[in-house]
């Protein structure tokens, strides 16, 4: 494998990078582990296990600026940091998972081993349209710490490849951090990655709108300034005034933000008043935090007038993701709206590098919800089956939409959507709860499934056993948990429907002594108006459509198809052979010959009496064209030469037709203990005889049963009959 190269400028990045590591990672770095990293990692290199990337970027180098980026942005982690420089060599082959586990442990191989079958997915291009884009966000379900490193990979790249040769790849690259990347780090709490991400994936996607928005913000930049200081001087003095410590500051809205808030409003830069927020962080003890943010509250509204519906308390009720602020909109001076933020400096170190950068893979156990969402994500890709575009508006939908908090009756706290009703807690408690919900309590009051809940009430929820999901509760549901349920549910339920349906048609067709195959179906099908059989075959199963009308639909089908198209019957689609027969007025008849190596006729065996080589035949053209042929004994025949005489045709054999024939036996006889064995015996035993099916029912100690034989010809079948009719117990052979 050839050696990887480094340039004068990569070794010389390459050497700063790994010195300002060794001092951001201080002692979580020990001089063994930073020994056996530099040899790890020089004798990959030397010995052709780095390639580098379809950018061109050096994969050392690259894995170095990810723990940069993991220690400034996020917080430094040992393991982590091992995972991310080691993940290259270990999937290239130069070092084994176990021999990983050895040197640096075994949770740092269970880390690469997640970002290996995450490389994995990527080499087959998981693009939101393809199978493999749910795969990988499985992946990423199993360890949040793999969602991390890809996030902040995706970061470090999407800084690097600005400007770069490859647009193509730029433009893949700027989608995928748009639609899976910045969702995921604005769930996990890392808002400042979320915000760059967002707006390097406009740069590159469209330049245009991201270079005129900036240059409107650079050329507006001293007047924001100004206003900032103006507003934020007096709220200074009162908040010095009352004794707290803080420290305050306005910032620029995000320029994706920005461009979001002209697309929603249909409105240009000049005319979007809260491009900024005002922060206020607060130096306070853990004690003292809540009393401390509601009195810089107090405090701002007195000075400015408040807008009430813009009032967001996330302190008393933390986000999912643990982000805890005040959020108010006042009215400042020169009749601007301006948003301002309230929180401690804990908060703000939670909200800038998310809860579970700091708790979750120390092993600390937390009350957050954030498995629960991790859990969440995976009944959504395991049960969604409408593609994977919408899959993709589910997760966006979960991951952005506002909040509402209800409780148990136990006062268990649980987190939905704004907008979620009472059948989506239902579905969101347990899957079992939600199918056979019937409707709940809500603050002690009786409420419908489709009651929308809002933060604050106490739910019950009440079920019934002879309960099922509907086809409408699609239409109120909002969480996608709830709705890929009861879409599953539904399957499964007109899935069963279906088959008693396809039951009860073929039965009644049977005892009607009427013939219809899965074409005739189809047609039938197609003619009422169902989008898919399944559909039809639950009509009939549940009685919204009658059997007797699906069958007298068929016979007009029939009927209809001889007055409008009458048979014409062309020379070459005959074989004809010299004979004597007549037809029924004595006149001589046309005869047709089937049999094998007979070309030119579009024939088949009619099913319901399965004539086979010896049998009297005759043939019958069908409205489709195809001759059918039947037994002369069919119990369809009277009927057939009655009503369609014009169509009958005379026929002979010629020979046989390859395989064997399919043959139907029905044998009645006493319930005696071996009796089956020796039927089977005797037919196994015929050489020119195959077993193909048994049925057998008992009832007062008598049996009937259908035995369905492969046989090459009628006496073959004749013969056996004769011996089934020697069996002790067999009181009758008769083919069916």
């Amino acid at each position: 494998m050839e050696k990887l190269t480094f340039t004068p400028d990569e070794r010389q990045r390459l050497t700063h990078r790994y010195r300002v590591l060794r001092r951001k990672l201080g002692q979580l770095i020990s001089p063994d582990d930073a020994a056996g990293l530099r040899a790890a990692i020089r004798e990959a290199a030397e010995t052709g296990f780095y390639h580098r990337d379809r950018f061109g970027f050096n994969p050392v180098n690259r894995g170095l600026a990810n723990v940069m980026a993991l220690c400034d942005e996020i917080s430094p982690d040992r393991n982590m940091a091992i995972a991310i420089l080691m993940f290259n060599p270990c999937r290239h082959g130069f070092m084994s998972l176990d021999t990983l586990s050895e040197r640096w442990g075994e949770d740092v191989a269970h880390m690469v081993d997640g970002l290996i079958k995450v490389s994995s997915l990527y080499s087959k291009s998981p693009s939101v349209q393809s199978e493999n884009f749910r795969n990988l966000l499985l992946t990423f379900a199993e360890d949040i710490r793999v969602i991390i490193i890809m996030i902040i990979d995706r970061l470090t790249l999407m800084h690097a490849i600005n400007h770069h040769a490859d647009t193509d790849g730029v433009n893949m690259v700027a989608h995928e951090a748009n639609y899976l990347y910045a969702p995921l780090a604005h769930r996990l709490g890392l808002y400042a990655i979320k915000s760059q991400l967002e707006d390097m994936s406009l740069k590159y996607t469209r330049r245009d709108i991201y270079s005129r928005i900036a240059h409107k913000l650079n050329e507006t930049k001293a007047s924001r300034d100004a206003y900032i200081h103006n507003f934020i001087a007096p709220v200074k003095t009162k908040l010095e005034e009352a004794g707290l410590k803080f420290d305050i500051k306005g910032r620029t809205k995000s320029i994706y933000s920005i461009w979001n808030k002209m697309k929603k409003q249909k409105n240009d830069l000049e005319g979007i008043y809260d491009l900024f927020a005002i922060r206020i962080v607060l130096d306070s003890a853990p004690e003292h935090e809540k009393r401390d943010c509601w009195l810089a509250y107090s405090l701002i509204t007195d000075m400015f007038r408040p807008n009430p519906s813009r009032m967001k308390d996330w302190i008393s009720i933390p986000k999912s993701n643990g982000y805890e602020s005040l959020h108010i909109t006042v009215y400042g001076p020169d009749e601007r709206w301006v948003e301002v933020q309230i929180r401690t400096r804990r908060m703000d170190l939670v909200a800038e590098k998310g809860l579970a950068a700091h708790w979750r893979y120390k092993g600390i156990k937390s009350e957050n919800d954030l498995d629960a969402w991790m859990n969440n994500v995976r009944d959504i890709l395991e049960t969604a089956d409408s593609g994977q575009l919408e899959l993709m508006r589910n997760m966006r939908m979960n991951v952005y939409d506002k909040e509402v908090f209800v409780f148990t009756p136990r006062g268990d706290l649980y987190q939905l959507p704004l907008g979620a009703t009472l059948l989506d807690f239902a579905f969101h408690i347990h899957t079992r709860i939600g199918e056979h919900c019937t409707g709940g309590k809500v603050n002690g009051k009786n409420q419908k499934i489709n009651y929308k809940l809002s933060s604050g009430d106490t739910v019950e929820i009440l079920t019934s056993p002879s309960q099922q999901p509907k086809q409408d509760w699609l239409n109120f549901v909002v969480t996608s948990k709830a709705r890929n349920k009861i879409r599953v549910s539904l399957k499964e339920i007109e899935s069963r429907a279906g088959e008693l349906g396809k039951e009860l048609l073929q039965r009644r067709c049977k005892n009607r002594k009427v013939e219809i195959d899965d074409a005739t179906v189809s047609r039938i099908v197609k003619k009422m108006g169902y989008k898919t059989i399944t559909e039809f075959y639950s009509d009939i199963a549940d009685g919204h459509l009658d059997v007797n009308q699906v069958i007298e639909t068929y016979e007009a089908m029939e009927r209809k198809a001889v007055e409008a198209d009458p048979v014409r019957i062309s020379a070459d689609t005959y074989v004809m052979q010299p004979n004597d027969e007549t037809d029924e007025t004595g006149r001589p008849g046309d005869v047709i010959v089937i049999g094998e190596g007979i070309k030119g006729i579009n024939y088949r065996l009619a099913r319901c009496c399965n004539p086979i080589y010896g049998d009297d035949v005759f043939g019958f053209i069908s409205a489709e064209g195809v001759i059918k042929i039947h037994r002369c004994d069919c119990p369809n025949a009277v009927n057939i030469r009655q009503r369609y005489p014009y169509r009958v045709i005379h026929t002979r054999w010629s020979g046989k037709i390859g395989s064997q024939f399919g043959a139907t036996l029905r044998i009645v006889g006493r319930d005696d203990i071996g009796i089956v064995t020796n039927i089977t015996s005797i037919i196994n035993k015929e050489r020119s005889t195959t077993l193909r099916n048994i049925s057998i029912e008992s009832h007062d100690g008598l049996f009937q049963g259908f035995v369905v034989v492969g046989v090459n010809d009628q006496s073959s079948l004749n013969q056996l009959i004769k011996k089934l009719k020697t069996v002790k117990g067999v009181k009758d052979v008769q083919r069916d």
